[in-house]
Order: C-alpha cells, then sequence, then structure tokens
C-alpha cells in the first residue's frame, strides 16, 4: 500500500479533505476508516454516472447501479460464493463516491497518484465494514470477471457499443437472466439506485 508520505504532499493552503452530508470530513490523503459511513457511500455512487454520462435512457446509469449488476454477475457466475466477497464486489468501486468515475483512458493517463490515492481509500473503506485492507488475488480476480461482465452488458445495452468491440474489450456476455438483465439495465433514479444498494448492503452484511 502507498503510505502518505510517498504521495506528493500539497501545498499547506490546499484543502485535501471533503465534508460529507453526514458531517463526516473525510481526508484524501490519509483517510481513517472512521470517517466512512454507508449513507454517504450510497447517496455519491447514486449520483456519479457510468460511462461519463454517454448512455441512454432518461437517467444516468449510477455507479451505484453497476455495483448491484456487478454483483448480481458475480451471484450468476458462482452461486456459492462467500457473502464476504459479494459484499467486496458490492464496495469494488466504493471510492468514487469521493473521487468519481473517471472512465479507464483517463485513469491510464493520469497513472500514479490517482491509483494511490484509490488504493489508499478502499482499503479504509474495507477495514470500515470488516474486509481486509487488501484482498486475495483468487477474490480480485472474481470481482474482475463479474465486472468485465457488467461492463460488457452495460456497453452493449447502454452505451452504443457493437457486441464484437465489447467482446473484445471486455470478453464475453455473463448470461444474467432476461428478468435480472431487464431490471439492472434499466437505468433508475438517483433515489431508487440509492435505496437499493443500501438494502443490498444491508442484506450481504445482516
Amino acid at each position: 500500500m502507498t503510505s502518505r508520505k510517498e504521495l506528493a504532499a500539497p501545498p499547506i493552503s490546499i484543502r485535501v479533505w471533503q465534508r460529507m452530508l453526514s458531517g463526516r470530513r473525510l481526508d484524501l490523503l490519509d483517510p481513517s476508516p472512521l470517517d466512512i459511513e454507508i449513507a454517504d457511500i450510497a447517496h455519491g455512487l447514486a449520483r456519479v454516472a457510468r460511462w461519463n454520462g454517454q448512455t441512454r435512457g432518461a437517467h444516468i446509469f449510477s455507479v451505484a447501479q453497476h455495483t448491484l449488476l456487478v454483483e448480481a454477475v458475480m451471484r450468476e457466475q458462482t452461486p456459492r460464493v462467500d457473502i464476504r466477497v459479494r459484499l467486496a464486489a458490492l464496495l469494488h468501486d466504493a471510492p468514487e463516491y469521493v473521487i468519481g468515475d473517471m472512465i479507464s483512458p483517463f485513469k491510464a493517463v493520469l497513472g500514479g497518484d490517482y491509483k494511490a490515492v484509490e488504493k489508499r481509500l478502499l482499503a479504509a473503506i474495507h477495514i470500515r465494514f470488516g474486509l481486509p485492507p487488501a484482498l486475495t488475488d483468487e477474490i480480485t480476480e472474481q470481482i474482475k470477471a463479474a465486472d468485465r461482465g457488467a461492463a460488457y452488458l452495460e456497453a452493449t445495452e447502454l452505451a452504443g457499443f457493437a457486441e464484437t468491440e465489447a467482446k473484445r474489450l471486455f470478453g464475453r456476455d455473463p448470461g444474467l437472466p432476461e428478468a435480472a438483465r431487464q431490471d439492472y439495465l434499466t437505468p433508475w433514479s438517483a433515489a431508487r439506485a440509492e435505496k437499493r444498494f443500501l438494502a443490498r448492503f444491508k442484506a450481504v452484511t445482516s
């Protein structure tokens, strides 16, 4: 894990924390698990657009809805997966409630510092909700596989990609049942995405 000292220190006059609606103040360079609340995560992710907003529908396709789709794909691919792995899948993009959803090409351009901040935030989120700071390679790959499956569905159903292009970039269609496909790929309002994210979080942590 990259330490705070390894990140370029900003000038002392620059603010590096964000105030949350819960009243928490989260330091982006040294995030404390004690300053992380699931309500803040759900609220933020429900208002962050996937694909830079370049999706079909009356509403944005939010990161909150994407994480629910990823977890649904994981359940389809590995029905007996441990509940803690499902929680990790649900939280895999949680840092974006603070730093937004930058598309992969832009992340590649930005490189190191962005990835270090994202990694530290995810580690703090994991600790807050009882997961190890860093996941095993096996679990990480399970989540990535489900994430690629979700990306394939989003790309072809919502973002205007041809199936051949999506297959080349994201792999194969994950085979989600039609009812689930219709549900998770119809963009929800922010309020609905927030409510469903919180409900699923409660289900996998109860």
